[in-house]
């Protein structure tokens, strides 16, 4: 790409799950002049725990990557869970509420080659610095070296720390680290969940990507930046797997990463303006998750464009429902966690954990 302008109808800035998603349903939806850039190129590396659950798995299927992305996963079917009073129990929910871990360097790629191949042009190492503004109306952006990209309407999906959302309220952020290892004996597709009293009412988790190889990591508020990350995974790792990690082979280092959430859906529009994924701090407050929160609203955002480009709907119209969507997808979900989390800092999940039946767990695991 040369220093001159770069024109389209939709120009998505973030290639992860959420720009791909809503760049490859542009592409399904006939939606033809569709540019997304990246900063990375790809493939490329990603620090997360990569879980993608029924939801997100329903998400690829519509997405039509789902026969690429099932031979390079991992199911889950199961959970074992430790409370903070070091109560285990297992949980599952069959079949219907399998889950897969795939790695984020492979199942981005997919979604980003599918998108290609239905006529998106993708441009990588290309940080934007900043939104074209004109008369109060985003029209694209920019980066350091001078080029632009202008557009009709320009999709916001590169993370929750993007600088090119609409103002909204305080950040809530997690810190989370995490690490790769072969070797490590493990309940075979099951993830694991710590709610270790030193990260409660969030967790240590262990995701196993495949038949040898798992991430483990934390996630925890620090807003009085009491923790030293490395010195306090380390303080996990040592209480909850040293025996296993003694014969298991590390793969690379630690990684760190902020995650950015809310109980509660914000402004997620602007005119010319629509945001998606993490960036719009769609990320579920209590696992972190938001490979399915990001394709979601990368694929509802892609129907709004489509209803605005085709004349079915008024912009606002098509960005408000696009909201409202949102908010009917997630606020009950997020809400929820609000009030379950007092709970899972305290003694009643080791009182449930002792007194719950086998067989009603697993019931209880496979509700909706």
């Amino acid at each position: 790409m040369s220093k001159s302008v770069l024109e389209a109808d939709v120009a998505i800035v973030g290639a992860g799950p959420a720009g791909t998603a809503a760049a490859l349903h542009l592409g399904q939806l006939g939606v033809k002049r569709v540019v997304l850039v990246d900063r990375a190129d790809f493939p490329r590396d990603k620090t997360c725990g990569s879980g993608v659950s029924p939801k997100g798995i329903g998400c690829l299927k519509t997405l039509g990557v789902w026969d690429a992305v099932e031979p390079h996963s991992y199911w889950i079917k199961g959970l074992r869970l430790t409370t903070r009073g070091n109560e285990t129990m297992f949980l599952s929910g069959g079949d219907a509420a399998a889950a897969i871990i795939c790695n984020r360097r492979t199942l981005d790629e997919i979604l980003l080659r599918r998108a290609q191949s239905l006529g998106v042009e993708f441009v990588p190492n290309f940080l934007v610095r900043s939104l074209i503004e004109e008369g109060g109306r985003v029209v694209g952006f920019q980066d350091d070296e001078g080029r632009e990209v202008r557009a009709r309407y320009t999709v916001v999906a590169d993370g929750g720390h993007s600088k090119l959302v609409p103002e909204r309220g305080p950040k809530s952020i997690l810190q989370a680290i995490m690490g790769w290892w072969e070797g490590v004996d493990f309940t075979p597709h099951h993830v694991e969940m710590i709610f270790d009293p030193r990260v409660a009412p969030w967790y240590v988790w262990l995701f196993p990507e495949n038949d040898t190889r798992v991430n483990i990591g934390i996630c925890y508020r620090d807003d009085a930046h009491q923790h030293n990350a490395r010195a306090l995974f380390q303080q996990i790792l040592d209480s909850h797997f040293a025996p296993r990690l003694r014969g298991a082979r590390q793969i690379g280092g630690w990684k760190g990463h902020p995650i950015l959430y809310s109980y509660t859906i914000e402004k997620l529009h602007s005119p010319g303006r629509i945001v998606i994924g993490e960036a719009g701090r769609m990320v579920h407050p209590a696992t972190g998750e938001g490979i399915y929160q990001g394709m979601r609203s990368g694929i509802l955002a892609a129907e709004a464009l489509r209803d605005v480009l085709t004349d079915a709907s008024t912009e606002a119209r098509a960005f408000e429902r696009y909201e409202s969507r949102c908010r009917l997808a997630y606020t009950a979900s997020f809400a929820a966690t609000r009030l379950l989390q007092p709970l899972i800092d305290s003694p009643v999940l080791d009182t449930v954990a002792r007194v719950l039946p086998k067989s009603l767990r697993n019931r209880v695991a496979a509700a909706p």
